[in-house]
This record gives structure tokens, C-alpha cells and sequence, in this order.
């Protein structure tokens, strides 16, 4: 009988499980038998997913849904028999609001899509100047951009649609995907769709158009999909299903598990044997690790073997930030309406975001109560991260009264943190990941995944772990530099 070859883990949040799940599936259909144990930290498994359930109601203190246009967050859900769990957003006429000047003004249905659908509100709620409209309206007459080199997202959203679109509606929608700085953030690292349109259609909106166009042709039996989706019980359905899956293929799962140390010594002619020493003094040796950690994290482990690795891990820089949710009774202001609002950078406020989420969402709470989300922190915004709970609830609460009115007292109220949480793309990623990958080569069955590379979101990371799993698999196989991962598409 083979011998099972042995692979470990790093890392137990969505890209380190995701990984382990992949792994498995490409291993079989390989023939590949192996061993595989998942080392995390902490005391739990899911990183920054984390639900909680009090009485009837479901708040998440991370992430509260995924992308649907990215199939791989769908794609797993099916395979691990979540598909009934999946769940839309509420259908309702208004979706969002932007804070601007001092009020609460319409955000139109398709603008995150850039196919605006109703328009109407858009041009009465004041919210952009004529001329501001007439601006962001000429964006399919711009030119496109160089087809080589970067470019901040900030800029090119500047130069395609105007510099009042920009600060008004689309930085404080990027700006809620990232927690970061348009200003130094990478367009083809945050946003590669937007460069990929430019460059094949002349125009953001009329390639949106086109894709459109070719989804609606296409003929599918899958469900209808909102642009959002989550799971009726919450996301953490999502890792105590990957968890129990993992446990029944033989996955060995410890948590408490601090790794230290990443040592390597020559295994055979041309391979190399890991080792992975941990803080309570123990060792895992394995032919092959994946460190699905935070860059910083692989930065410390990586240093001792390729100096130049840890130097670009430490040149990927995190942003924190913080949820704060609360629930009042359900009959409050005219104000609350459609799934919450969005805030520019401009307007100096310390809530850049806020989500009606029994709104939004069904199944998150009591008939006779609003859940509402509120996010502060993010890159330049981080001071009021230094606040105790009491008082940083307290800030919340009166931004909350000056947005939209609400001044009575929270029924429940939740302060999740989430410090060094959000990587942030800067200009140069992806020249940065491609060095990244040189330095790391000359050790063949030493991977790095997770959200600090090519994606942040939960389809991202399960992407990401997707490839990962392909290279541990070659690089066991001795197919090593088959899979090239700086070369995988992000987004």
C-alpha cells in the first residue's frame, strides 16, 4: 500500500477549511493518498466568521454574506448540502442610502453593477449636481487607460465617472468592501472586472451591460441568486458543516495550536521535509504546509527561511475594524427603510456603514425588533477603535440619532473587534505577490493562501484554497511549478 503523504495546515479560518476540503477531492481524483491536520491558533474554527444566535436572533460579528456572482461560494455550499440553507436578500423597492450633506439621499438599484435601473430617485434626490450626473453619464465616452502598469482605485474611478461620483457614492461603496483608502489601493488587485471592462469594452458600463446581456441569454436552472446571499442560520453553518465533513474524511482538527517555528531540512534529492514547531514545544513534520494565515503571520514563519518572503509579507499592511450591533423596536423613524446606508469619507462621520439587517435579511430577528449593524475603523479611521465598548457604543449611537433619528434606548447590544483584520491591496500587489512567489519557489510543497492575496471575500478565499490544493497536490506528485499562482486571476 502507498504511503500517505502528509500535508499540514496553517491556519483555521474559510481559506484554511476550504483548502483541506479541495485537497481532498484533488488528491482522490489523483490517486494521491495523504494525511492532512489543520493547526489553528485559536479556540475555534472560522477565523472571522463568527454567528451568534440569542433567542430568535442571528447576528454575525464578521462577514454576513458573499458574493453570488463569484460561483465558489455557491459551489461549496452545494457540495456540503447547504443549498436549502441558502437565502436572499428581503425583495423590496428602496435598497440603500448614501449620508451626504447632512441627509439621507437614494442610492438607485443596479449601481453596484453600474446598469442603474432606476434612475429616477437618483436625479431627485440631490444627491450629485447636474453637472455631477452629466459627468458620471459621459463615462462610456472616456477613453480607456494604458493596458500596462497600475493605477489607484481612486483615479481610475476619478477618471471614468468624475470626481463627484467618486467621493459621493462610489468610495464609500469601495471603501465598505476594503475598510480602506481608494487613494492607494490597486485597481487591478481590488478590481481587475473594472480594468478587464475597460480594456475589452471602452467603458465600465457598457461591458456591465454586455454581461448582463449575456447572462440573461443564457439559458440555467440554478435558483435565482441576489447579488448577496447567506445561509438561514447564519454563516457559521458554513464552517460547522466544512469542520464535520473534514472530521468524517479524516482530517485531523486541533485547535489551541499556536505554531512558532518553521523549520526544513532536506527530505530527499530535490524535496524537502517542514517542520512546524509550536508553542507548547510540540512538533508536526509534513512533506507539504500551507499557511493560510494573515500575511504578517506568514511573514514571521517565512523569515528565517527566505528573508525576502517575510520583507513582501510585511509590505501587505491590515486595516481594523469593528461591528457594533444593536436592536431597537421595530416602529422607529421614516428613515428606516431598505437595507441601510452607506458614508463618504468626506463627511468626517466614525460609522461608515450600517445595515437594517432584519431588513435586509430574514430570519435575524423577532418580528418586533430592528437588528441594525453598524461598522466603524478601517484605514484612517481607526482612533475610534481605542474607545471601551460603552463608549464606542455610545459614539454609534449618536451618529445613529444624527443619520436617521434613532434616539431610544438598544434592547441588545454587541461589540465585535476585529483588529488587523482587513488586508489592504496597495498599489504594486500584484507585482509584489509575483516576487512573493519567486522567493517562495526554491521550497516546493510550501504554499501560501488566504485573504491577503488575491481576494478578500469568502469566494476568494475558497478560490484561492482551491489552487492552493492543486499545487500541494503537483508539488507531491513532483510536478512542482506546474500551477503558477501569481498568475490566477483575482476577483
Amino acid at each position: 500500500m502507498t504511503r500517505p503523504r502528509t500535508v499540514v495546515i496553517v491556519g483555521g479560518g474559510i481559506s484554511g477549511l476550504a483548502t483541506a476540503f479541495s485537497l481532498h477531492e484533488k488528491a482522490t481524483q489523483a490517486g494521491l493518498p495523504i494525511r492532512c491536520t489543520i493547526l489553528e491558533s485559536e479556540s475555534s474554527w472560522g477565523g472571522k466568521i463568527v454567528t451568534h444566535r440569542v433567542g430568535e436572533m442571528v447576528t454575525e460579528a464578521g462577514p454576513d454574506s458573499f458574493l453570488s456572482q463569484k460561483q465558489a461560494g455557491l459551489d461549496l455550499c452545494v457540495k456540503l448540502g447547504l443549498a436549502d440553507q441558502l437565502i436572499n436578500t428581503n425583495e423590496m423597492g428602496k435598497k440603500a442610502s448614501v449620508f451626504y450633506g447632512g441627509r439621507l439621499h437614494d442610492l438607485p438599484e443596479g449601481l453596484l453593477s453600474f446598469v442603474p435601473n432606476q434612475l429616477g430617485s437618483f436625479f431627485r434626490s440631490g444627491l450629485l449636481t447636474w453637472t455631477g450626473l452629466a459627468r458620471m453619464g459621459l463615462e462610456i465616452a472616456v477613453p480607456p487607460g494604458p493596458s500596462t502598469g497600475d493605477e489607484s482605485l481612486a483615479a481610475f474611478l476619478r477618471r471614468r465617472f468624475g470626481a463627484q461620483a467618486f467621493e459621493r457614492v462610489l468610495e464609500p461603496l469601495m471603501a465598505g468592501i476594503y475598510a480602506g483608502d481608494a487613494e492607494h489601493m490597486s485597481l487591478r488587485a481590488t478590481f481587475p472586472r473594472f480594468f478587464e471592462l475597460e480594456q475589452q469594452h471602452g467603458s465600465i458600463v457598457r461591458g456591465m451591460m454586455a454581461a448582463k446581456k449575456a447572462v440573461s441569454l443564457a439559458s440555467t436552472v440554478q435558483p435565482r441568486r441576489t447579488m448577496f446571499v447567506s445561509l438561514k442560520n447564519g454563516l457559521s453553518e458554513l464552517v460547522t458543516a466544512l469542520t464535520s465533513r473534514l472530521t468524517q474524511q479524516g482530517v485531523e482538527l486541533r485547535v489551541g495550536a499556536r505554531v512558532e517555528a518553521l523549520r526544513v531540512r532536506s527530505h530527499e534529492l530535490g524535496r524537502w521535509m517542514y517542520d512546524l514547531i509550536l508553542e507548547d514545544g510540540s512538533a508536526h513534520s509534513a512533506e507539504s504546509v500551507v499557511l493560510a494565515t494573515p500575511a504578517y503571520v506568514s511573514a514571521e514563519l517565512l523569515r528565517p527561511l527566505t528573508p525576502i518572503a517575510g520583507g513582501l509579507l510585511d509590505m501587505i499592511p491590515y486595516a481594523s475594524t469593528a461591528t457594533i450591533a444593536m436592536t431597537f423596536p421595530r416602529t422607529l423613524t421614516s428613515a428606516i427603510e431598505g437595507f441601510g446606508f452607506i458614508v463618504p469619507r468626506t463627511e468626517q462621520r466614525h460609522v461608515i456603514a450600517a445595515t437594517w439587517t432584519s431588513l435586509k435579511w430574514p430570519y435575524r430577528a423577532p418580528a418586533d425588533q430592528l437588528l441594525v449593524r453598524c461598522y466603524v475603523g478601517g484605514v484612517g479611521r481607526e482612533d475610534i477603535l481605542q474607545l471601551d465598548d460603552d463608549a464606542l457604543t455610545t459614539r454609534v449611537r449618536e451618529e445613529l440619532a444624527a443619520v436617521c433619528g434613532i434616539s431610544v434606548e438598544p434592547n441588545y447590544t454587541e461589540v465585535n473587534r476585529w483588529w488587523k483584520a482587513m488586508p489592504q491591496y496597495m498599489l504594486g500587489h500584484l507585482d509584489r505577490l509575483a516576487q512573493l512567489e519567486a522567493a517562495v519557489s526554491r521550497y516546493p510543497g510550501l504554499v501560501l493562501t488566504g485573504a491577503g492575496y488575491r481576494g478578500v471575500g469568502i469566494p476568494d478565499c475558497i478560490r484561492d484554497g482551491a489552487v492552493a490544493s492543486e499545487q500541494v497536490v503537483q508539488d507531491l506528485l513532483g510536478k512542482t511549478n506546474v500551477v503558477r499562482r501569481s498568475t490566477t486571476k483575482i476577483g
